[in-house]
């Protein structure tokens, strides 16, 4: 692996690790919002959350969006290893 791809790599698994840690975030009750480390979880993942959240919107207190971020992530990231 060139240094390319390695760093490209690294952050898609960054990202894939903040979304999940998003999610186990929301399985938390009573999670102070003033948090330093949830306003950059927040800060990280909501940009991408946000225009999957826009097409399959929360049913309940269930959100798909991150499933789909996470799938197309695993893609794109797939797409790009092999340009390089």
């Amino acid at each position: 692996m060139t240094f390319v791809q390695q760093f490209l790599n690294l952050l898609f698994v960054a990202l894939e690790i903040a979304i999940l840690i998003r999610v186990l975030m929301s399985w938390i009750p009573n999670l102070n919002p003033d948090n330093p480390i949830v306003q950059i979880i927040r800060s990280i993942t909501d940009p991408i959350l946000e225009p999957a959240r826009r097409l399959i919107p929360p049913i309940g207190r269930a959100d798909f969006s991150p499933i789909i971020v996470l799938l197309l992530l695993s893609v794109l990231q797939s797409i790009v290893m092999r340009l390089f």
